[in-house]
């Protein structure tokens, strides 16, 4: 059976999780977290990243890989859409929010949730790109009523476990809502998805829990 190590707060976690979810995949969950310290884990994800997977043919780390083989193994699930162009539209979405939007956000991640520091120059930076970056986006989302169009997809689960965290990152920093003063309504969109989607709402629960255990541990 396929096992998912990391850890329920990680939102690369998450995505990934969601998906295996979503498709009826069947799998275990390990928890690893980060930093990695343990040597041996480090022939499974090089860098030291979570997510990362297990598999009956070795391990597979970085969350889009992951997903890629989940849908190639598994190719009546349907994980991307069945046509090729919607299929190539949802992983150019997915790539504009991860590398531009929350890759962005993430420079600000020490600061916002881990109790250090970002420099003035690197939160100016950021602030100077979110803006265009977004821009990018809300130019190749639709939704109507879903990130693409009138079908759940891919897309949807990206921007379900990334749309939270970036938001709470530049709320942290500059005290706004990026997302938000880009014009797109993300709290009721993932409201939304969690009612709908009984994955979506495993995955938010499960989140919530581990987060509370961690605060009843000091």
């Amino acid at each position: 059976m396929l096992r998912l190590c990391g850890f329920p707060v990680s939102n690369y976690y998450n995505k990934v999780k969601f998906v295996l979810i979503e498709h009826g995949i069947p799998f275990d969950e390990t928890l690893v977290n980060v930093p990695i310290k343990d040597p041996a884990c480090f022939a499974d994800t090089p860098l030291g990243k979570v997510p990362y997977l297990l598999t009956e043919r070795g391990a597979l780390s970085e969350s889009q890989a992951i997903v890629e083989y989940l849908a190639a193994s598994h190719p009546d699930k349907r994980i991307f859409p069945a046509d090729p162009f919607d299929a190539a539209k949802a992983r150019e979405i997915m790539t504009v929010l991860e590398l531009y939007v929350e890759w962005n956000a993430r420079e600000l991640f020490p600061e916002a949730f881990f109790g250090g520091k970002v420099s003035d120059g690197t939160k100016a930076h950021v602030e100077k790109r979110m803006p265009r970056a977004l821009d990018g986006f809300k130019r190749l989302a639709r939704f109507s009523p879903y990130v693409l169009g009138d079908t759940f997809c891919i897309a949807d689960i990206a921007a379900f476990v990334h749309f939270p965290i970036t938001a709470l990152a530049t709320k942290a920093i500059y005290g706004r809502d990026f997302i938000a003063d880009a014009g797109i309504d993300w709290k009721s969109y993932v409201k939304r998805i969690e009612e709908e989607r009984p994955a979506a709402k495993r995955v938010s629960e499960e989140r919530k829990a581990f987060i509370a255990g961690l605060a009843k541990q000091g």
